[in-house]
């Protein structure tokens, strides 16, 4: 039998009471994923448990480096039934990491399996998920509308088919599948192939021969993101730039055009001004803005060239980027041009330099309008997310967060809202019970469900 009991991560009553009285049964508001759209709309039935649990899920592929599992055990030709099995050895010692918690959570709400995860459980685990896949007809609409989902926004580029979102919309589905606008690829002006990406942003939107002609292909595909749903963007950063000038942004996106190699100051010459023109440009149609910074990625240049990107091989920055934060939304918000901004901090030595500038931008306009996002990637496990908690409720206002989100290419990661769920009422419940704030259950209830959901669904104005 599973550790996994009611009580999980819940250390007193009053924690039990909160999760169990006001968390457990709110909907969830899936605001960033990265879930496929496509596979959403096939809603074709799964083969087996790998393709669920581990095709494509690099936060497992990582864990499994880390024990010495062969990479062909992992993404290469080993059958399915033998990754899953490296996988379930892996996990049966990997005590403390977040993955030995969601696995065996994941294995309980999907599979109604409470059977320990471990290398000498394998074989009947996946037997059990095998004939339970087959008897219970496992789809990704099943799978989401299980775990109680509403909205999903899934992280878009800008040249991606929109018309399966329209289809999406169409069926029969429970829940709300929108669109997240990202430039990212537009962004990375030094990435090999980037005159490639700009040729198919040309073939949707017609010739691009400088940065007047990007700004408007850029607008002309977030009015077409707008029209099926879109009310959130993406930008993905290692650090803050310096705002650079649209001229000598635009001597750097002629040479990329070209096919010319850019520098790294080059590139952060276009990064800085392309920054600050999606700011502004989320601003002109209140686009709630996503900003993640501190990730390095792809520090294995050969596994990079073999497996591509998004396989495991990122990791956290050291850059320091306050000092520039600090500039770019004090000129946005001088020009009435700081949108509605989620901030999303992979260092946790940025916390609080972070917490504390956001508050510096707070206006009527939104409870909470500068947002410091919940822990996210390295940082969302139980140790990161209490982390997180104590220095948001330390300088910021925890009533007004918009909670947690999945950041996740698995359609079984939506237990980790309860997760997360869990760890919120503790971290309350505790401050209960040891008389460190109010003892009014239902107006900390009340706060535990808007943090859940209420608070996502306003702020990125979800009906």
């Amino acid at each position: 039998m599973t550790y996994l009991k009611d009580n999980f991560l819940l250390t007193n009553k009053t924690a039990e009471k909160l999760y169990n009285d006001y968390a457990k049964d709110m909907p969830i508001f899936d605001y960033h994923c990265h879930l496929p759209e496509t596979q959403i709309l096939a809603n074709e039935p799964f083969n087996d448990v790998f393709e669920i649990w581990l095709k494509g899920d690099h936060y497992k592929w990582r864990l499994m480096r880390n024990y010495g599992v062969d990479e062909e055990c992992i993404t290469g030709s080993a059958s399915n039934k033998e990754k899953f099995t490296a996988y379930c050895k892996t996990l049966g010692t990997a005590f403390g990491n977040p993955l030995y918690h969601w696995s065996q959570v994941e294995l309980k709400e999907f599979f109604n399996c409470e059977i320990e995860i471990n290398e000498d459980n394998a074989e009947t685990i996946w037997n059990w998920c095998n004939d339970y896949i087959k008897l219970n007809n496992i789809t990704p609409q099943s799978l989401i509308e299980k775990s109680n989902v509403s909205h999903i926004f899934t992280t878009n580029e800008i040249f991606d088919d929109l018309s399966t979102f329209e289809k999406i919309a169409k069926k029969d589905y429970k829940f709300k599948v929108i669109p997240a606008f990202r430039a990212d690829k537009i962004m990375n002006v030094d990435a090999v192939g980037y005159d490639k990406t700009i040729e198919k942003l040309e073939g949707i939107v017609g010739k691009i021969n400088g940065i007047e002609d990007l700004e408007k292909a850029i607008e002309n595909r977030l009015q077409a993101f707008i029209k099926v749903g879109t009310t959130a963007s993406d930008i993905a950063l290692q650090c803050v730039y310096e705002i650079a000038e649209k001229e000598d942004a635009d001597k750097v996106l002629k040479a990329a055009i070209k096919g010319e190699t850019i520098s790294e100051e080059q590139a952060k010459v276009f990064k800085g001004y392309f920054t600050y023109f999606l700011f502004k440009l989320y601003a002109k149609y209140d686009i709630r803005t996503e900003l993640h910074i501190g990730a390095m990625r792809n520090n294995n240049s050969k596994m990079l060239a073999k497996l591509g990107l998004d396989t495991g091989y990122d990791s956290i920055a050291e850059d320091n980027s306050i000092r520039l934060m600090s500039k770019l939304f004090d000129r946005l918000n001088n020009e009435n041009s700081l949108p509605k901004t989620i901030i999303f901090n992979l260092n946790p030595k940025m916390n609080t330099e972070i917490m504390t500038l956001l508050g510096c931008f707070q206006d009527s306009s939104a409870k909470g309008k500068i947002q410091y996002g919940p822990a996210w990637w390295f940082l969302d496990n139980k140790v990161g997310m209490e982390k997180h908690l104590e220095d948001l409720t330390a300088t910021g206002h925890i009533a007004t967060f918009v909670g947690m989100l999945t950041d996740s290419r698995s359609l079984l990661s939506y237990p980790r809202h309860h997760y997360f769920r869990r760890i919120l009422c503790n971290y309350l419940g505790t401050m209960m019970e040891n008389s460190q704030m109010t003892q009014d259950i239902e107006l900390v209830g009340k706060v535990v469900q808007d943090i859940s959901y209420n608070n996502s669904i306003k702020y990125f104005d979800m009906k």
